[in-house]
């Protein structure tokens, strides 16, 4: 996931904005890590640089 998107993505849920926390970076792209929403705390995980933001309950486990 390039960094630059973090400037629109919001939580699909409620509409609010998203914390990043990175477990690994390469130069401008997160290659892992989660996405959480400051208001109501769900998480979107990032595998392979690409952030999952489906709701929680379309998500596979």
């Amino acid at each position: 996931m390039k960094i630059q998107l973090m400037e629109i993505l919001v939580c699909p849920m409620c509409r609010s904005s998203l914390d990043l926390k990175v477990t690994e970076q390469d130069d401008e792209e997160i290659v892992e890590g989660e996405l959480t929403c400051t208001k109501c705390g769900e998480i979107y995980p990032i595998t392979n640089t690409i952030p999952n933001m489906l709701p929680p309950s379309l998500r596979d486990s």
